[in-house]
């Protein structure tokens, strides 16, 4: 099940919620209750760059074989 992130339009509340796949299911605010949160962007899910702690995938460091 992916976790999503949510914000309150109603409270400005940020939060994250464990969501079903295929649910239907409302998802409440658990600050105000608003049944209407918008999901995020989560920034775990974003590719960047490589850094120096990132592995790196080039195809130069790749053996093939011809």
């Amino acid at each position: 099940m992916p976790i999503y992130e949510y914000r309150c339009p109603s409270c400005g509340e940020k939060f994250e919620k464990l969501v079903r796949f295929g649910s239907d299911a409302a998802v409440h605010c658990p600050r105000c209750d608003s049944d209407a949160p918008q999901r995020q962007i989560s920034l775990f899910a974003h590719t960047g760059g490589a850094s120096d702690s990132a592995p790196s995938y080039s195809s130069s460091s790749c053996a093939t074989s011809t």
